[in-house]
């Protein structure tokens, strides 16, 4: 039972992973055994990531990819595939918020740009790691979502839009393509303690409205999800699929 849980021999794909949630899944899974692509905007940032995991006994390579980018998309998939031979799981997990304001101040721009990162990339390249997860017998997409897609804050509705089309994007994953025996889940987090959300977090005042309607009252930390990404991306969860799992201490029975 326990070798359901090893990620050996799987090679993955993390968005965002230059820090926060994503370099906290990135390490989790090579240490479980993955080989680990990490990807971010910056080449030295995911180098730095990828290093460490290399120092540690992992083994990782950094890939540059602004995911708002075709082309830069296609070439983290090739590299991908260049370095490691297949891909096993992608972890859509880059996201962007440029915006907390009242939805009737919404510029079109701000909104092209949030569904450009946090939608239609996802979508982009989980269909650009489709053939090679079909052709080695199945692989499992995790899209980071979060509780926001489910319950909305006020100052944050496009972000909300957004993360509520990931999840809809998650079904229509598994669902088109349970044939081919991939897998597609959704993970949401409540507030978790990243430099992504160090608006929230900062604001003392913002920060006890949301431990004040958090049954645990505290911040998650981004290490708090990696054992759940283990799982969807392990052959435990191999009849797991179109699942919406929160990571939020409690948030959404408030």
């Amino acid at each position: 039972m326990n070798n359901n849980f090893d990620l050996k021999d799987k090679v993955a794909i993390i968005t965002g992973s230059s820090k926060g949630i994503g370099s906290a899944i990135a390490e989790a899974y090579a240490a479980s055994g993955a080989k680990v692509v990490v990807s971010s905007r910056k080449q030295a940032a995911v180098d730095e990531v990828a290093k460490k995991i290399n120092a540690a006994g992992g083994n990782a390579i950094g890939v540059e990819c602004h995911v708002g980018k075709q082309e830069q998309l296609e070439n983290l998939v090739n590299k991908t595939i260049e370095h490691f031979g297949k891909v096993d799981v992608l972890v859509n997990n880059a996201a962007t918020n440029p915006v907390f304001d009242m939805l009737q101040n919404a510029s079109l721009e701000a909104f092209d740009k949030i569904m450009n990162v946090n939608v239609k990339a996802c979508m982009q390249l989980a269909n650009l790691c489709y053939k090679s997860m079909k052709e080695n017998g199945g692989g499992s997409i995790i899209n980071i979502a979060s509780v926001e897609g489910l319950k909305p804050t006020t100052g944050l509705a496009m972000y909300s839009i957004s993360k509520a089309a990931l999840i809809m994007l998650t079904k229509s994953q598994a669902k088109e393509w349970a044939g081919s025996n991939i897998r597609s889940n959704t993970i949401c987090p409540g507030l978790i303690k990243t430099k992504f959300s160090e608006a929230l977090w900062n604001n003392e005042t913002i920060l006890n409205q949301f431990e004040t309607h958090i049954p645990m009252k505290r911040m998650g930390k981004s290490e708090e999800l990696s054992g759940l990404a283990c799982y969807l991306a392990s052959n435990s969860a191999s009849y797991t699929t179109g699942s919406v799992f929160m990571v939020d201490g409690g948030y959404m029975l408030a």
